[in-house]
């Protein structure tokens, strides 16, 4: 922060499609969707004229006891779009939240539903997760450097390995590793099912561990363990959801249907703050009672269901149809990875991941050893800083360069995004 306070401001002003523009009138490409969110580009029409048209009805009010049109129509939608099984929707207003309302249904199902398969209240999570910022999301993530000053606040978990095949802690190779790291996994939830609530998971991408992608069949495989040993399986698809990983959700790339899922960002578009958590008719039923029985889930926020961000979240989804998003997508893709792979030549570039529209470039002192830089080399942020005088703005994670533009972004822009990038690495020259 000290030397952050020290550095010239940047002040964005204004937005046009793939572009944010400051109050200089200065152009940088949106490298980073605005930390992920964007999804069809600034100022898209049809978004803004949902949200000019629902200001003219009414802004918000309570969803408790109540409800409002656009909250109706969007759950309708979301669950006809969502993995099979799901169908019933909560409303909250970000990503961390709605974590934090996947794990505490998770817990209340179980005590509730099934009293007799104990007290399940602990969870499963890979190391290198991030699943938000709030107590119950830091407790089931693992980024030492976010994470660990927080540790008396949190709750205990049970942690695996996850699948960093660059930096495999097996010292395997895949393929012909077979996904050894998915056997720890089967060992702690055989032993531990009992006190299990739930394995929470971000599906093909662990994104801020630094764009980690997970091998073809290691998400259903983890589905088949989930239910092989009765553990709800919670899929986080805050970053992977709506379009990133080249389907609407990460799931859908290996059939997979979790007990939970979790959804914010490209919810709605990048415009307002929004987030859902998915579940089924038989976790909802846990939920179910008389009055005196209290089964209740006691979770709310003022604004769940806000009619301003359903409305733009619909809005949303009827871009993806009307302007064929996802189809779109797949030459645009390709593309990205044609075009990234030459920057594997640059020598301290030690590996580049891709899963659809999310891309990491990991920057290594030593590309033999995979020796990587010490956070005070500041490598990604050295990067960042001279691809901002080049008109693109990025947010590294540590050492990795993250890639993720809105969806909408055109083939031209692409290319200039990954130009600026390339001459950017090589004008840091990081020792």
């Amino acid at each position: 922060m000290q030397e952050w306070e020290q550095e010239e401001p940047l002040i964005i002003e204004r937005g046009k499609g793939s572009y944010l523009i400051d109050t200089e009138g200065k152009k940088y490409l949106d490298g980073t969707s605005s930390i992920w969110v964007n999804l069809h580009g600034h100022r898209h029409p049809v978004l803004d004229g949902a949200l000019k048209k629902q200001l003219d009805k009414i802004a918000h009010s309570t969803f408790l006891g109540l409800s409002n049109p656009p909250a109706i129509e969007l759950a309708y939608e979301l669950i006809r779009i969502a993995p099979k099984g799901l169908s019933r929707i909560f409303y909250s207003d970000n990503g961390s939240t709605a974590v934090e309302i996947a794990l505490k249904m998770a817990v209340q199902y179980w005590r509730q539903r099934r009293p007799e398969a104990g007290p399940k209240h602990t969870f499963l999570h890979l190391k290198l997760a991030y699943h938000g910022d709030t107590i119950g999301a830091v407790s089931v993530g693992n980024i030492e450097l976010f994470h660990s000053r927080f540790k008396p606040l949190l709750f205990s978990t049970l942690e695996a390995e996850p699948p960093y095949c660059y930096r495999c802690p097996f010292h395997l190779t895949y393929p012909t590793c077979r996904m050894a790291c998915v056997d720890p996994i089967e060992q702690i939830l055989k032993s531990r099912h009992r006190e299990l609530a739930g394995f929470i998971i971000e599906p093909l991408m662990q994104a801020a561990a630094g764009m980690i992608p997970q091998p073809a069949g290691y998400l259903q495989r983890i589905r088949e363990l989930c239910t092989k040993y009765e553990v709800l399986l919670i899929a986080d698809e805050v970053a992977t959801g709506f379009g990133r990983t080249g389907r609407m959700f990460a799931c859908e790339h290996e059939g997979v249907t979790p007990d939970l899922m979790a959804m914010s960002k490209g919810l709605t578009g990048g415009y307002m703050p929004l987030a859902v958590t998915l579940t089924t008719d038989e976790i909802y039923r846990g939920f179910l009672g008389t009055y005196d029985e209290f089964k209740t889930f006691f979770h709310g926020h003022s604004f769940t269901g806000n009619p301003l961000g359903c409305s733009v979240a619909l809005a949303n989804l009827q871009v993806f149809r009307r302007e064929k998003t996802l189809s779109r997508l797949s030459s645009k893709i390709k593309l990205l990875a044609k075009w990234l792979n030459p920057l594997a030549e640059i020598p301290n570039v030690g590996d580049i991941r891709q899963c659809g529209f999310m891309a990491g470039i990991e920057l290594v002192k030593d590309k033999r050893t995979k020796e990587p830089y010490p956070l005070s080399a500041k490598a990604g942020h050295r990067v960042a800083s001279i691809a901002r005088t080049k008109g693109l703005i990025l947010r590294p994670i540590g050492n990795v360069l993250v890639l993720m533009p809105p969806l909408s972004t055109s083939k031209a822009e692409l290319l200039k995004i990954v130009e600026i990038l390339k001459v950017s690495i090589e004008t840091a020259a990081i020792n």
